[in-house]
């Protein structure tokens, strides 16, 4: 019912819609992080070492930004629906190679098409679930699909390590139900009513990097900020399993899972939460409290502790959660409306490659210094790029207070 009316059957082929662009969203994303758990399975059937855990984890990013700059624009020309379907046919793909997967090559291929399935949806997925949102959502449009991408991320890792806890075939089950969940997607993606309108003759064409002048300022921050929280996310991801494991003696994929889960969760959380608080406020205070969590995180390598690493989990995940989303927001307001596309691209690929040339360098030091010492010093950087975004952004808010306090002339 709509105020006191039946719903039509048009609304209900919008809603639809709207639910399956969101289930294909979270799915797609779960499906790039089932493997974090794994990890240790397979280096130890596999006969490799942490540097090789993180050069795997690392060609995932790569596949993630080959994906924002080939396909970024794609979805404005040809539809939203067929780059939908794409993305998903590469998350089928990256699940079947993970099934079958055998010498280390072959898990590199299925983290570069799973990179290739998260890229797709980073922009495409995002757009679709604002767009197809009914009109009573539409405001809460983009916090959904933020839930969606950074939840499905966190489910992912959370799914793959019970499943290897308690479940049988663990390298294989938690792909195969990334397949059978996939099934549906693919349907109810196949069906959505096109959103955009696609003009007959439009060609395709390469996103374009680049940050006008004028925008620089902003972007330095924001991007810096970035930089640090998802450095963050990506080591976590990908050395944590192995921390738990070697050093604090825990043999329990389970409770890897649920740990990285942490982080993710409370990034998802901290941006829905977050999304009404003013955007340089809310960059200074996370970009604070990034550089809070890394701290913990410290404490927790050095002590061994996993109550420490937990919260440490936590704490990042906020700040990340609100340095990233407020960064991204104040870069979208400062650019022009006709660059804007490819100024947030830009922006994604700084944050991207902060999650593969940091963790491929942390597995080349833990292979030396071990797993704590190249952690503590990793974080050590982090904190200190965190504490760099936070006072120019500090700098940027004062000038811009004695601005708007000058008197006119």
């Amino acid at each position: 019912m709509r105020n006191g009316h039946p719903r039509s059957p048009r609304d209900a082929a919008g809603v639809r819609a709207f639910v399956s662009a969101v289930c294909a969203f979270a799915v797609v994303m779960l499906g790039t992080t089932l493997p974090t758990p794994l990890y240790a399975i397979y280096s130890g059937e596999l006969g490799f070492g942490v540097t090789t855990t993180t050069v795997i984890f690392a060609i995932y990013a790569a596949g993630v930004i080959a994906a924002l700059i080939i396909f970024g624009r794609w979805s404005d020309v040809v539809g939203r629906r067929p780059l939908l379907v794409a993305g998903a046919l590469f998350s089928v793909a990256s699940a079947i190679v993970f099934i079958t997967a055998g010498p280390v090559w072959q898990l590199m291929i299925g983290r570069v098409l799973s990179g290739l399935s998260a890229g797709i949806y980073a922009g495409a997925a995002t757009a679709a679930v604002i767009e197809l949102a009914p009109p009573g959502w539409r405001q809460r449009a983009p916090a959904i699909a933020t839930a969606a991408n950074i939840g499905g991320l966190g489910l992912g890792p959370l799914i793959a390590g019970l499943l290897a806890q308690f479940a049988p075939a663990p390298l294989h089950l938690p792909f195969a139900i990334d397949l059978v969940l996939l099934v549906p997607v693919l349907v109810g993606i196949w069906l959505i009513t096109e959103p955009v309108e696609v003009k007959p003759g439009a060609r395709l064409s390469v996103q374009r990097l680049s940050v006008p002048p004028e925008v620089r300022g902003v972007f330095l921050r924001a991007s810096i900020a970035a930089f640090a929280g998802f450095a963050v996310m990506g080591t976590f991801t990908g050395v944590t399993p192995s921390f738990i494991s070697h050093i604090l003696g825990i043999d329990s994929h389970a409770v890897a899972g649920a740990v990285v889960a942490v982080l993710f969760l409370s990034s998802a959380v901290t941006q829905i939460a977050g999304r009404g608080y003013p955007t340089e406020r809310a960059l200074v205070a996370g970009c604070a409290i990034l550089v809070a969590g890394t701290l913990v995180l410290i404490v927790g390598l050095l002590a061994s502790s996993l109550a420490a690493l937990i919260t440490g989990a936590v704490v990042c995940g906020i700040g990340q959660g609100l340095s990233f989303s407020k960064g991204l927001a104040a870069v979208v307001a400062a650019s022009p409306a006709d660059r804007r596309a490819e100024v947030t691209s830009t922006y994604f690929v700084v944050a991207y490659v902060a999650i593969s040339i940091p963790i491929v360098g942390e597995g080349i030091a833990a292979s030396h210094w071990g797993l704590r010492t190249s952690g503590v010093v990793f974080n050590v950087a982090v904190a200190v790029l965190a504490l760099l975004a936070l006072v120019l952004t500090m700098v940027a808010v004062a000038r811009s207070r004695r601005t708007d306090d000058a008197p006119s002339t």
